[in-house]
């Protein structure tokens, strides 16, 4: 495949309209590079790529009303209007010679060295060429089975886990994304303990997503208060029995603790498989939206909802449906047209893909789209507008694959299919409707993600020579211009916004623009809830959304979100309580900054020397690294010396622990105060942080610094940019702040994201 475009560009294309963030987001991660890595297309042509290689496609079906350079213009004008944009891997890779083009894939996992091994390559081919794997990890024996050939001991799911993690860790999809792996395993498998505590351990998985597969029989059993019995995979035999309250609560803490693992559940993504005959949904794409059986792949697309909102001669805002039916019927056309030209990194997922024709058409800038029609998030309007709105969507979606399906053929396995029986269709593809995580995507189009309400409503990022530059939300920014005459009023809401990125608190803010520009932690975990529900009720597959909660929520109230969560529904819940998730971000706006104190030159104090004997003690610390061993020796009641010490990470690793180590030392030795240093290491940030009681490990320094204050400065302290009583997190690429939405960290100047 080649990466000239298949039509020539007409001279006339209308140039897309980025702002200064989707332009740092296309260049660092979208346009094709040269040998030196510089951008070797513009925006337009990257687009231009795209549109011209899925719209060829076309001349494959004499069916098709389209002519292939026409379809271009108009697949052409849809992107750059920021109506719809397809998944990463398609705007990165179509119209190349990789030309890899779905984002999500389930790969499965068989109790055999050699089917472990397989789809542990198989996994690194998909990470390669830019997408995404999910896994089940049920049909593994559990630790201390005996293995017949051999006469060995199983060592269990986690330990394959981990081969699984190491190997991800060492690849880059693609040269721009990370590898992002989602492990599941059944609430009834004998090792469901080790897997429900295994983020505990010093930073473990830290490329997997974790969810526990909870089935209806366990959920009863939960409120009944009932036991329930564990099953050997290979042979379906009873190997032990566990409370079901007991193992509910204990998914209750983690989620509370740390957010990790969460769940799905299972028996209803399965009422739900449109191909049963196909086989068992057992897994799920890492960020869980997407159900799949083993080998399949489907590639996604999002609408963006705030660009159908239309404005009448009498300034008033209404969504124009007409024009969004019309685009979600060529969004269809593109998704579909997407599974032929995409090359598949393995036969087996080729055959699957094309059987099944799966797509996942979901929507974006749903807060936005709120904003400006005036609807407050949690309300029972904004509800039932998006019931209307994903009906509609999926409505004809449905409508869209049936007309594809007189053009083109229904997908192969439609006459065994739930649609067959139950007189429907046919239809082109198997689903058509996912609500995936949008977050390059929605910079790229200058909108809210997918379904979540905005995180907040300005953010800052780092622009040249350190200065930070804040961004404050456009939609919002516009509404304060159009509703509020005094243009002092003005200014200050917008100071206040620029400060803490709410409008909570504001005492220059009307009381109706409070309520309708509410963000992520205004909203109750309850209307976070009602919205997931709202919007699955009308998609084929899952819904990406994360029901945010405050730091002082409780586990009572995960429970009951939990709870109410399987009775509403939903295929899957993401809970995140406000500081607990590792490398939560922790400002928004411009942020607070940390008191200054005056550093004290250590030159004119002189080094003091080592006495030959010192005494001291080493605590133990978990890192996103590994376990780092501190040793801190006092002479006179003070610290004097630290040795830092980090097993099993690599020379790089163990070589910045030393280093550290021994400039805190020199300083502590040429009598710097111990406070001092710790402000200079606290709140630095790390590409890998982990949580503990009460906060986060950012990075080695942060970590020391840390011990340093407990042990000598009375306890925690203020972190450099705290809000919401939280230690601040960057942005390991770009330095800015991270949001935790849509079930992943991500970051809105760059559009890095932690789930690849």
């Amino acid at each position: 495949m080649s990466t000239t475009p298949l039509f020539p560009m007409p001279a006339d294309l209308e140039q897309p309209e980025l702002n200064s963030n989707a332009e740092t987001v296309l260049v660092k991660r979208y346009l094709r590079k040269d040998e030196e890595g510089l951008a070797k297309e513009t925006p337009t042509e990257l687009f231009w790529r795209v549109a011209s290689s899925i719209a060829a496609e076309e001349a494959k079906y004499e069916k098709s009303p389209w002519k292939p350079e026409d379809l271009a213009r108009t697949f052409y004008d849809m992107m750059i209007n920021g109506l719809f944009l397809p998944n990463s891997p398609t705007l990165m890779n179509a119209g190349t010679p990789l030309g890899q083009l779905a984002a999500c894939f389930v790969l499965p996992v068989p109790d055999s060295i050699e089917g472990i091994f397989d789809s542990l390559k198989h996994a690194a081919l998909i990470h390669k060429s830019g997408g995404g794997t999910g896994f089940s990890f049920s049909r593994l024996r559990p630790a201390g089975a005996r293995v017949g050939t051999t006469g060995g001991i199983a060592s269990g799911p986690l330990s394959f886990m981990r081969i699984f993690n190491t190997a991800t860790e060492q690849i880059k999809q693609g040269g721009v994304r990370r590898g992002a792996n989602m492990g599941i395993l059944r609430v009834d498998h004998p090792d469901i303990i080790e897997f429900i505590t295994a983020k505990e351990c010093e930073g473990e998985f830290n490329n997997f997503n974790l969810s526990v597969a909870l089935t209806q029989e366990f959920m009863e059993q939960v409120e009944a208060g009932e036991s329930y019995e564990l099953y050997d995979p290979r042979d379906g035999r009873v190997r032990g029995r566990l409370e079901a309250a007991q193992v509910f609560d204990m998914l209750v803490q983690k989620a509370w603790a740390s957010g990790d693992p969460g769940i799905i559940f299972l028996d209803r993504i399965n009422r739900d498989n449109p191909t049963p005959a196909q086989g068992e949904i057992e897994a799920t794409n890492p960020c869980g939206e997407q159900p799949l059986l083993p080998y399949e792949a489907c590639n996604l697309g999002s609408v963006n909802l705030a660009s159908f909102v239309t404005e009448d001669e009498k300034g008033v805002q209404t969504l124009n449906t007409e024009h969004l039916a019309e685009v979600v019927h060529l969004a269809v056309r593109f998704l579909d047209d997407v599974i032929d030209a995409s090359i598949y990194p393995l036969d087996d997922i080729a055959e699957m893909v094309h059987k099944n024709r799966k797509i996942g058409l979901g929507v974006m800038g749903w807060a936005d789209c709120l904003y400006a029609l005036g609807i407050p998030y949690d309300s029972e309007e904004a509800l039932e507008l998006g019931e209307e709105i994903m009906d509609l969507v999926q409505r004809e979606s449905r409508i869209a694959s049936r007309l594809l399906a007189e053009e083109r053929g229904a997908f192969p396995t439609y006459e065994e299919s739930v649609y067959k029986k139950r007189g429907e269709g046919p239809y082109r593809n198997a689903t058509t409707t996912t609500i995936a995580p949008t977050g390059t995507l929605s910079i790229l189009a200058g909108c809210s993600s997918g379904i979540e309400p905005c995180f907040a409503l300005s953010f800052t990022r780092n622009v040249l020579d350190g200065e930070k530059l804040v961004e404050v939300n456009p939609v919002f920014a516009r509404f304060v211009e159009r509703t509020v005459s005094d243009p002092a009023q003005q200014q200050a809401i917008l100071d206040h916004v620029r400060r803490t990125g709410r409008l909570k608190d504001c005492p220059d803010a009307p009381e109706d623009l409070e309520r309708v520009f509410r963000t992520a932690m205004d909203v109750s975990p309850w209307s976070h809830l009602a919205m997931q529900a709202a919007f699955q009720r009308f998609t084929d597959n899952a819904v990406s959304k994360t029901v945010n909660l405050p730091n002082e929520a409780t586990e009572d109230d995960i429970r009951e979100i939990y709870l109410e969560a399987y009775r509403q529904g939903v295929k899957g819940v993401t809970v995140y309580r406000d500081g607990s998730k590792t490398g939560q971000v922790l400002c928004t706006g411009e942020g607070a900054s940390a008191e200054s104190k005056k550093e004290r030159s250590a030159a004119d104090r002189g080094v003091r020397s080592r006495p030959d004997v010192v005494y001291g003690f080493t605590q133990k610390i978990n890192t996103g690294h590994g376990v780092l061993y501190l040793t801190i020796n006092e002479v006179d009641g003070k610290p004097f010396e630290v040795f830092a010490t980090i097993g099993k990470s690599g020379r790089s690793v163990t070589a910045k622990a030393e280093a550290i180590g021994r400039l805190v030392s020199l300083a502590l030795r040429s009598g710097v105060d111990v406070e001092d240093i710790v402000l200079q290491l606290e709140g630095i940030g790390g590409e890998r942080p982990v949580f503990r009681e009460k906060g986060l490990h950012l990075s080695l320094p942060d970590a020391i610094a840390w011990a340093l204050r407990n042990r000598y400065l009375g306890g925690e302290g203020n972190r450099s940019g705290d809000n919401f009583g939280l230690g601040e997190q960057k942005c390991p690429d770009c330095g800015g702040q991270l949001s935790f939405q849509e079930g992943c960290l991500l970051c809105q100047a760059c559009g890095y994201t932690k789930c690849g």
